[in-house]
């Protein structure tokens, strides 16, 4: 993986584009990347110069921003660093699965990719994090699994929950309320037309969720 000395705003710039660029082939635009990181759109400005000056962008005044390969690579290698230590934190420390973000958040910067690839290897080189998001391998592959939302299930399905579009704590708090988590295997009993919100079974237990909430919750059959 890429080795940058960059500092740790820099770093959380380098996420955020690349997780707004995986929801478009265009360049992300300066106000919406201020939304996601809740900043002003002049700062976004400052640092995305910053980062283009380390050839980590390319920026083009009223086009956009997007990555280069080298600030690819090393947002990649930043959320491989952030999931390994989720998991760490869930599997190894008992810590819940909304509990560990913030922490992660903090740990994701350590430049060590020794202790990163040991880390790895003591997890048995896990895919995906405890919230159902693909790992990066070392080398900077994603092993994309195939999902969609709980809300695009029609009534009588079986599906598998595989990960949460949605995982603030808030969320994840919500969904241990009902004993909802990765792995339960639920089933769409009804769907109101209404409001689209669905009644489920999950481990013989019938519930009513609305459809923030099933929109939210990712899916396999």
């Amino acid at each position: 993986m890429v080795k940058t000395e960059l500092s740790y705003t820099e770093e959380n710039y380098l996420k955020a584009i690349f997780s707004l660029s995986r929801k478009s082939d265009t360049a992300v635009s300066t106000n919406h990347l201020a939304e996601k990181l809740d900043t002003k759109p002049s700062s976004i400005t400052d640092m995305v110069k910053k980062l283009a000056d380390k050839k980590l962008v390319d920026y083009v005044k009223y086009k956009g921003v997007l990555l280069t390969k080298k600030g690819k690579l090393t947002a990649i290698s930043i959320i491989r660093n952030h999931r390994l230590w989720e998991v760490f934190l869930v599997d190894k420390l008992d810590f819940k699965w909304d509990e560990v973000h913030d922490l992660a958040e903090q740990l994701e910067h350590i430049k060590s990719t020794q202790l990163i690839d040991r880390l790895d290897a003591f997890l048995n080189h896990p895919t995906h994090d405890p919230h159902g998001d693909p790992i990066p391998d070392k080398n900077g592959n994603i092993e994309l699994r195939m999902s969609e939302p709980l809300a695009n299930a029609e009534v009588g399905t079986n599906s598998i929950i595989v990960g949460v579009h949605d995982s603030s704590s808030d969320f994840l708090k919500f969904l241990d309320t009902f004993k909802i988590k990765l792995g339960s295997e639920i089933k769409v009993i009804q769907k109101e037309k209404f409001d689209n919100s669905m009644l489920i079974e999950i481990d013989k237990s019938q519930f009513s969720i609305s459809h923030q909430v099933t929109k939210n919750l990712l899916i396999k059959n």
